[in-house]
């Protein structure tokens, strides 16, 4: 496929991550024709969505022989809409999450295709993110005994024009709640420190979003090790916060995902900006993740976040809610 112009490409929903997608790649690309696909199977308009042209249903796009797809659909229709393109040998990107359960995956093809797989956790496109790992994998503050993610903003300002209750993030057939609209957090910490063996979560409703999911998460994540990471999620905070910290040590890491900056304290009590950049482009990671996955299936390089990867979120995501249910510990490994 590496000496082959792209043509065809595909977009599976025709919400605001769709259209971002659909508007990434008409730039990216200007001569190829992005096509979508509703979801739900509702009639589109191609100026609507932004698309060179839109279809009626799956099966029309398929035929179609699109080079590649970009899955954003909800959440509970991923596996589904990937099995049918993953069949015709069409590589995807699945959108975050990757499903709504890790059992789902038993009865897909999934596993078969992992060469043709990406998921889209697109934090890990950031250079601060990739700073942030680099600093951990050489040990810049020494042994890291404790670490800390907290994401959280109000649920209502996420789309202020459009009725947050209706919205995919607030209902839980669409695979909404915090613990899975926030996974980011737990894919980024796999990324940074590896597997974890257990988890001691509490996934709650406060009940003043009158919305049927979660809207807060608190966790404890252990490795084999020992180290632990307390990690926070919620759609609450009306000042949105976004960050993270790895105490090590002989030092402190700090990234501020809203402000764009990685901070180092040292042990001498001086404290040095490693990377800030307050004028980025957010756009940025969502065309950096799509070039790397174009990348990846024409076989040129690496996509990091992978299948499995993806698979060990979900892994998480199964022993939290399972920790919860029980008020104890879970074994990740155990939870499904």
């Amino acid at each position: 496929m590496s000496d082959t112009p792209l043509k065809r490409a595909l977009v599976v929903g025709s919400g605001s991550i769709a259209r971002r997608h659909i508007t990434n790649l008409r730039n990216l690309f200007p001569g190829l024709s992005v096509v979508c696909v509703s979801a739900s199977g509702r009639s589109l308009d191609p100026a609507e969505v932004g698309a060179s042209e839109v279809v009626s249903d799956l099966d029309t796009a398929v035929r179609q022989k699109p080079d590649f797809a970009v899955i954003a659909s909800p959440a509970p229709y991923h596996l589904s809409h990937a099995d049918e393109l993953l069949a015709a040998n069409i590589p995807v990107l699945i959108e975050k999450p990757l499903c709504t359960s890790a059992r789902e995956l038993d009865a897909t093809i999934l596993r078969g295709y992992t060469a043709r797989i990406g998921v889209a956790y697109n934090l890990r496109f950031m250079p601060a993110a990739q700073i942030v790992k680099n600093l951990i994998d050489d040990a810049a503050v020494g042994k890291i005994s404790t670490a800390f993610a907290e994401v959280g903003q109000f649920l209502p300002d996420w789309r202020p024009e459009s009725d947050y209750r209706k919205g995919v993030s607030a209902i839980k057939d669409l695979g909404g709640g915090a613990l899975l609209e926030l996974s980011h957090e737990l894919d980024y910490l796999n990324w940074f420190f590896g597997p974890f063996s257990r988890a001691l979560g509490v996934v709650r409703n406060a009940g003043s979003l009158e919305i049927d999911v979660e809207d807060t998460v608190d966790v404890l994540l252990q490795q084999s090790g020992g180290q632990l990471v307390h990690v926070h999620l919620d759609f609450l905070q009306r000042h949105p916060t976004r960050r993270f910290k790895a105490v090590g040590a002989i030092g402190t890491i700090e990234w501020d995902l809203i402000a764009n900056k990685v901070l180092l304290f040292h042990a001498d009590g001086s404290t040095e900006t490693v990377y800030a950049d307050p004028n980025y482009d957010r756009n940025q990671m969502y065309i950096d993740q799509m070039i790397a996955f174009i990348g990846f299936i024409k076989g040129e390089a690496d996509f990091e976040s992978t299948l499995d990867s993806s698979m060990q979120v979900m892994r998480l995501v199964e022993s939290i809610r399972m920790s919860s249910d029980q008020s104890a510990w879970t074994e990740v490994e155990k939870a499904l």
